[in-house]
């Protein structure tokens, strides 16, 4: 007997990492993808909502509804990554424009009315700034009560990326992850020191490159420029462990919150008690995760905390060959 899928709201901001937890969800039999919602972060909003319509005419996804959302933060001066994505957002990959625009709503609305009509079925998944989340608890809380299950890529428990202290998508709006952790429910965290673990590494461009027009289009230039406009700025830093390409491999960190839905088996997790710094002049965006909470400080979140790399992979990789045969297919 079968079960029925993953119904899943995703929150991104494509964003070459976006595009990949994009590709694994639309390939999976197993997920209902409800909606893309769109978020301001690695580029700006027209941006990250034209590449979210882009990726769904690409991966033959056309019944799935994009909803463009927040274009700016809840409070801080917006900051964007285009030196990491590409301008365009997706590395210049030579991904056809978008025939149908985007769809009639406003993102933290439509979070709001999807998960009202599906009380406790629809996991919500955010791996852009969580503008978006946080607006849609600050005009109904009750989304924290009807959400089957919320899964974030932010933070970071060691050491950030943006800054020292900071995570990117943390820093990118730090009050509205501050608020997202101070809602009662309890966020699976995805963050860097998990991430940082899925790199793509040469063997693993090798392997992604026979998949047709999903490697010629999307996966080999896309990840080709995330590489080099890595290297030549030096934008992440790197874990001792990270000797692929010099260190420099890129690492998917969207795709791991996505493969957390499909399979929690590939990861290790902690509860935890999570705040994010709002206000400090070197530390804004950081995430203090504490594992022994206790009294008022009591577990709020779960924490990734280890990822079976090899198995991730392979993960990837049966869904970039679904989605490549389905796409010559049509």
């Amino acid at each position: 007997m079968s079960s029925s899928p993953i119904s899943v709201i995703l929150d991104c901001d494509p964003g070459i990492d976006d595009a990949l937890a994009i590709a694994l969800l639309a390939a999976r039999p197993d997920i209902e993808l409800v909606a893309i919602t769109t978020v301001a972060g690695n580029v700006p909003l027209a941006a990250t909502t034209d590449n979210a319509l882009r990726l769904r005419e690409f991966y033959r996804i056309d019944d799935v509804p994009v909803y463009a959302g927040a274009d700016a933060p809840l409070r801080r001066e917006p900051v964007f990554a285009g030196y990491v994505h590409g301008e365009d957002g997706l590395g210049g990959a030579p991904v056809p424009a978008a025939s149908r625009g985007v769809d009639d709503g406003f993102a933290p609305e439509v979070i709001i009315e999807l998960l009202r009509e599906r009380p406790g079925e629809i996991t919500l998944v955010a791996v852009g700034p969580m503008t978006n989340v946080a607006l849609a608890l600050r005009a109904e809380p009750k989304v924290a009560q009807w959400a089957k299950a919320v899964v974030l890529m932010g933070g970071a428990f060691t050491r950030g990326n943006i800054t020292p202290a900071a995570e990117f998508n943390f820093f990118a709006d730090p009050d509205a992850a501050a608020e997202v952790f101070h809602a009662p429910w309890q966020p699976v965290l995805t963050s860097l020191d998990v991430t940082l673990r899925a790199r793509v590494g040469d063997e693993v461009m090798t392997r992604w490159s026979g998949y047709g027009p999903l490697s010629e289009q999307l996966l080999m230039p896309a990840l080709a420029n995330y590489f080099d406009n890595r290297a030549a700025g030096g934008v992440e830093l790197e874990l001792p462990d990270a000797v692929s390409r010099g260190g420099q491999a890129p690492a998917i960190h969207d795709a791991c919150a996505a493969a957390y839905v499909i399979e929690p088996g590939l990861f290790t997790a902690l509860p935890a008690h999570t705040a994010v710094e709002t206000r400090g002049e070197l530390t804004a965006g950081m995430s203090v995760v504490d594992f022994t909470p206790h009294g008022e400080q009591a577990s709020n979140s779960t924490v990734l905390t280890e990822i079976d790399t090899p198995r991730f992979f392979a993960l990837m990789s049966e869904a970039f060959e679904t989605l490549s045969t389905r796409m010559q297919r049509q």
